[in-house]
């Protein structure tokens, strides 16, 4: 029983943060009018939810962590080919790498490429696991008022009510692409691409504030006089609480930047917690009642917003500073590097994941 309670008060904990981290990323790509085709709550894998415009909202079957698909974040040079191409598959609605390769005159693999550039773009659907080739479609078009108004006001094409697959011939091609173009993250000017790539850490950071206010402000804590044993109760101001809030941000920014020094690195990974620690946590922090719960979600919260802020892809902090690399270089990064960093982060943070359980395990599980 206290293992299950352990995994439900970790998920509650986990996927509240996780959902206002990404729910920063989403509301500012949509604030700039970007296209976010996938907001879901888990692991990349099966799911389920529902559509709301342009975008799917949903659970998926690992709740550890979340995503917001921003479209147009592929890095590296865009295809040369992609107007051509997403007229021929507008046209037929449904069709195949080859039949859109033959249409524009292409070969197979550039085909392949602008339609999967297209996918990311939220233009076009890649292929379902029960087609037998490589089959794309036009996605489906429910939009909302909003949605309508909006597209009016910015000179875009509006959309119009249809099935994923239709065929929806393209009266100007290239107006239609510039519009999709201008829906994407990467066609945004540096300052916004940056907002949007650090919204989410924002927002964990204003999180643990805001809860920091309400536990010292509102809830109050208990003191205890150390020569008598009294116990008092307390409730601060809140311009305190906030400064409270801002040292303990201090102090985390203080203690990741410990990893970088190899002299205090093992110190600071031996002080850290892995998901199994964290689970152990809080489920003591819940059953200490709601300050306690709230208290140490306001400290998670900093911990994975300043961890975000490592710059090593693929964490937000990674990607922003490949954004400065490439306003200052005025040079892309291929989608072949991008993929290599991300790889060699994946291993690191994986290693430290490793050896983060096995401290937990040792001194939760093990007694040690």
């Amino acid at each position: 029983m206290d293992v299950i309670l352990m995994i439900v008060y970790a998920t509650i904990a986990l996927g509240f943060l996780v959902f206002i981290h990404e729910g920063g990323h989403y509301l500012a790509a949509r604030a700039f009018g970007v296209r976010v085709s996938e907001f879901m709550l888990g692991l990349p894998g099966p799911s389920v939810g529902f559509t709301h415009g342009e975008t799917r909202f949903g659970v998926t079957a690992v709740l550890l962590g979340g995503y917001a698909r921003v479209c147009g974040m592929e890095p590296g040079e865009m295809s040369p080919h992609l107007e051509k191409v997403m007229e021929s598959l507008y046209r037929r609605g449904t069709a195949t790498m080859e039949e859109v390769a033959a249409d524009c005159g292409i070969t197979d693999d550039e085909a392949y490429d602008a339609l999967e550039e297209l996918d990311e773009w939220g233009t076009a659907k890649r292929p379902l696991k029960s087609d037998e080739h490589n089959t794309y479609r036009t996605p489906a078009v429910n939009p909302t008022k909003r949605q309508i108004r909006l597209a009016r006001k910015k000179g875009l094409t509006v959309p119009e009510k249809s099935e994923m697959g239709s065929a929806r011939p393209l009266d100007d091609a290239h107006a239609f692409y510039e519009s999709e173009y201008r829906r994407q993250y990467r066609s945004l000017p540096f300052w916004k691409r940056s907002v949007i790539l650090l919204a989410g850490i924002f927002v964990n950071l204003l999180f643990a504030v805001l809860a920091f206010v309400f536990v010292y402000s509102v809830l109050g804590i208990d003191l205890q006089n150390t020569q008598t044993g009294e116990v008092v109760h307390r409730v601060i101001d809140p311009l305190r609480s906030v400064a409270v809030g801002f040292a303990y941000i201090g102090m985390v920014f203080q203690a990741v930047a410990q990893l970088f020094n190899p002299q205090t690195a093992a110190e600071t990974v031996s002080q850290s917690s892995s998901i199994v620690g964290i689970a152990v946590i809080s489920k003591t922090a819940a059953e200490q009642g709601l300050q306690s719960f709230l208290s140490f979600m306001a400290m998670l919260s900093v911990s994975l917003g300043v961890m975000n802020l490592i710059p090593i892809p693929p964490l937000d902090g990674g990607r922003f500073a490949v954004e400065v690399y490439q306003k200052a270089s005025r040079r892309l990064v291929s989608e072949k590097v991008m993929t290599r960093l991300s790889t060699v982060g994946l291993a690191l943070f994986g290693l430290l994941f490793v050896v983060m359980m096995g401290q937990d395990i040792s001194r939760f599980v093990l007694g040690g």
